[in-house]
């Protein structure tokens, strides 16, 4: 029979662990002050996250030192109160990990990749946090059954097989998973971004999720491709590393021009279209280069400079008007394709 004084110090622990809880609590709260001064909102997610379990624990540590002052040598299915404390730290210390690590993506979800406009599929983020949390749970039940004196060579055996299979089985999945995570790190393209890939198929960049990558053509058409293709494509990216981008645009004269008064006439045209057209570039300076004595026509390039890559569009057909009119006014000759023939007597 339990003598009644041997219990008034476990007694007392419990109630100092009770106290003690409220106390961390309160301290934890007094800290978060501090933390919400900086600038960074990470400390202040990370100590909402643990503030809860943080005050179980020390509830929960009490009443196993109470148990324990009480006896000593008490065993449940052979296993003292000290193991059991002890395997109750190693899952608490897994249950803090995972609660940590998975709030930092958190967080990095709404912030960082806010901030930076990254705007990939936040289900591939939860799909990460989850394998995260997984993993470092079944490390702990390999720690605990390691303690309890259960062989986990053959478990470990068991799932190397069972994950091999599962591999295997979602070799493509898997593959395309991996492919997300190395689009969402190394960021070749974000959504918004325009691109061109190989074939020739061009749109923007509606969605990037774990499995697939969603394009919105022009014609407002969506084109899926899976990542793992997306990753190992040749594309053009027109937004990277700027939204800004040169046009050419090709323009043939006469053989009777005066290749001066051409440029001139030309460049002042072109930088009146980009200066009052929308997705010019205002302040750019517009150019050309002769390259080719044609069949017809002397040919060269205009180089002009648009916000984005849709914009060239609009400003080339500015363009075009503008210097039709320009050369009609200045007499020149924009020639029909000709060929000069000599017959001999």
């Amino acid at each position: 029979m339990v003598d009644i004084k041997s219990l008034i110090i476990p007694l007392i622990v419990i109630v100092g662990s009770f106290t003690a809880a409220y106390i961390v609590s309160f301290l934890v709260g007094l800290f978060s002050r501090f933390t919400n001064r900086t600038k960074i909102t990470l400390d202040d997610e990370i100590l909402n996250a643990i503030k809860g379990p943080v005050r179980l624990i020390v509830i929960l540590a009490g009443i196993f030192y109470a148990v324990y002052l009480v006896e000593p040598d008490l065993k449940i299915d052979g296993i003292s109160v000290v193991e059991i404390y002890v395997l109750f730290a190693i899952f608490v210390g897994a249950y803090f990990l995972s609660k940590i690590l998975t709030t930092m993506i958190a967080w990095y979800t709404t912030e960082i990749a806010v901030k930076s406009k990254s705007k990939i599929d936040n289900t591939l983020f939860i799909f990460i946090r989850r394998i995260i949390s997984i993993i470092i749970y079944v490390v702990a039940v390999m720690i605990i059954l390691s303690r309890l004196g259960i062989e986990i060579s053959p478990l470990l055996a068991s799932l190397g097989i069972a994950g091999l299979a599962v591999a295997l089985a979602l070799q493509d999945s898997l593959s395309n998973f991996f492919s997300a995570v190395y689009i969402t790190i190394d960021k070749p393209v974000k959504v918004g971004d325009y691109i061109e890939l190989e074939g020739g198929l061009g749109g923007y960049i509606a969605e990037v999720g774990w499995r697939n990558t969603k394009i919105m053509t022009l014609p407002n058409n969506i084109v899926i491709i899976p990542n793992s293709k997306l990753s190992q494509t040749i594309f053009t990216n027109y937004n990277s590393p700027v939204n800004e981008m040169s046009i050419i645009v090709q323009v043939g004269v006469s053989y009777n021009s005066d290749l001066n008064k051409v440029e001139k006439v030309t460049i002042e045209t072109a930088k009146k279209v980009l200066k009052n057209t929308e997705g010019g570039v205002k302040n750019f300076e517009p150019f050309i280069r002769y390259h080719t004595f044609g069949d017809s026509s002397i040919n060269f390039s205009v180089i002009l400079r648009v916000e984005k890559f849709v914009d060239q569009y609009l400003v080339k057909h500015e363009f075009v008007k503008a210097l039709h009119e320009s050369y009609r006014k200045n007499k020149i000759e924009i020639p029909f394709p000709q060929r000069d023939v000599h017959l001999k007597k």
